[in-house]
């Protein structure tokens, strides 16, 4: 066998054997996307999607997790979620926040770690929000224990002339802003 010949076939061997690798890898990658979408999907059929706000309030690193449920031409305040009972700020699971860092809430210290959050909508005057040491509630306020709870502060809300379809729990430097519907909450945290 001349040299020419032999190096051709190394060189065919070669770019076969490239060829093979590129195949086997772009097939890996393709079940790997699909599981990832089967995943997305899978999160995404939820009626209330989940939600996850990571921020800083005063340069300390805040998380938050919550479930994102929609209007749907329902009446929210009052009916759907009613007048002076804990609502879960959110919906599915228990709505929780993550401080890396002790922080004071409307006025009232917390230490640092995660809570969940709930709230009792008023008809007339402030709202009470509740910071709950038991964060990990698969059922929101069905699980929920008044004697775990940790803070309770009162806050004001806000009406706006617009409605937000979708829930939505926002970290701002001053605090954390609950948006449903008309309502605007802001709850001050240092």
């Amino acid at each position: 066998m001349s040299h020419f010949i032999r190096n051709f076939y190394l060189i065919v061997a070669a770019i076969l054997w490239i060829f093979l690798q590129g195949c086997s890898q772009q097939q890996s990658d393709t079940v790997e996307t699909a599981e990832n979408e089967v995943e997305q999907e899978v999160s995404d059929t939820r009626a209330s999607p989940l939600r996850k706000a990571e921020g800083k309030i005063n340069g300390k690193d805040v998380q938050i997790q919550y479930g994102s449920p929609a209007v749907k031409d329902r009446v929210i305040w009052g009916d759907l979620q009613p007048y002076d009972e804990v609502w879960r700020t959110g919906a599915n699971e228990a709505t929780y926040v993550d401080f890396s860092e002790a922080v004071v809430v409307e006025g009232q210290p917390l230490a640092a770690g995660k809570y969940s959050v709930f709230t009792i909508p008023r008809e007339k005057g402030p709202w009470t929000v509740i910071f709950n040491s038991e964060w990990d509630l698969e059922h929101g306020h069905y699980q929920y224990k008044e004697e775990n709870d940790v803070i309770r502060v009162d806050v004001q809300p806000e009406w706006q002339d617009s409605s937000q379809e979708r829930l939505s729990i926002d970290i701002v430097n001053e605090g954390i802003v609950i948006n449903w519907e008309k309502l605007k909450l802001p709850v001050a945290i240092e």
